[in-house]
């Protein structure tokens, strides 16, 4: 089990290298910014190959780390740097920061998550991956660390439950080959 979950943290990290990729442009407000989301998501839904839902699920990716606000996004970017250096405690300083002056902010919660996840503090990454589903409800990264967290709990009817709802977001997660039974046929519509 120990070795699974190093090859999970092994995938999270790789993931978490997308968000140093080039910044989306043109994001000039929040009206747009949403409308950009939410096309990418209907995207995500229809995406007809794994091929086809990483490109748009890295652009979903880009969007949550770059946010329209000018500030905010300068923010998200410093965390990539302490990530980069490994700097983990300026890391989760810097995201409690960001955490309390933007609230409303998703991918916050979701970075803070995720940094909790890899350092074993399954409690704290859950609550704030709840804050990211209460403030993001379409985040499959957010559903697909839960459903890793329950897992490896033993709750695994809850996992597979949480994991059926990530894939009705991004039907090709490469968690889904820790479910078995969620060969592509078998998803619930």
């Amino acid at each position: 089990m120990r070795k699974r979950m190093g090859a999970i943290a092994g995938l999270l990290i790789a993931l978490m290298g997308l968000f140093a990729m080039a910044p989306a442009s043109g994001q000039t407000s929040e009206t747009e910014y949403a409308a950009a989301l939410d096309g990418l998501f209907a995207e995500l839904a229809a995406a007809p190959d794994p091929a086809a839902a990483q490109g748009i699920s890295d652009d979903i990716w880009r969007l949550w780390m770059e946010p329209p606000d000018a500030e905010l996004a300068a923010r998200m970017a410093s965390t990539l740097e302490l990530r980069w250096r490994g700097d983990v405690a300026g890391l989760i300083a810097t995201l409690d920061a960001v955490i309390a002056e933007y609230p409303d902010y998703a991918e916050a919660y979701n970075q803070r998550a995720t940094v909790n996840f890899m350092l074993g503090k399954y409690d704290e990454s859950l609550a704030d991956i709840a804050a990211t589903l209460e403030r993001e409800p379409r985040h499959f990264g957010a559903l697909a660390g839960r459903a890793l967290i329950l897992k490896e709990r033993g709750e695994y009817e809850q996992a597979l439950e949480t994991m059926r709802a990530a894939l009705k977001i991004h039907p090709f997660l490469g968690e889904r080959a820790l479910f078995p039974e969620l060969s592509e046929d078998a998803i619930e519509a």
